[in-house]
């Protein structure tokens, strides 16, 4: 049976990846307790079946999908740590 997840040890707005034993371990990589305005929730995003491609054109493609940058989203919703914790924005090199 999973562990469930002690929102009270967690510390508001930090993601830490879903560890093994905990419910959605497998199904989603990370979990967030995001806070705002006196509201606490328990978030899990982003997909374990995503590996390790994060590269330039995934990270772009990604953030032009979920309007990232057009529509920001509110704090309290997975896409919202998605695009700032998993698919961050990346500074141009050259």
């Amino acid at each position: 049976m999973a562990k469930r997840i002690d929102k009270s040890k967690l510390k508001c707005n930090k993601p830490r990846p879903l560890k093994r034993g905990e419910t959605g371990y497998g199904v989603k990589k990370r979990v967030v307790k995001a806070c705002k305005g006196g509201t606490e929730k328990l978030i899990k995003f982003g997909s374990a079946e995503y590996r390790h491609n994060y590269s330039a054109p995934a990270n772009e493609n990604f953030r032009a999908r979920m309007q990232c940058d057009t529509k920001p989203p509110d704090k309290l919703t997975a896409r919202y740590w998605a695009c700032e914790s998993l698919w961050a924005r990346r500074k141009n090199r050259k």
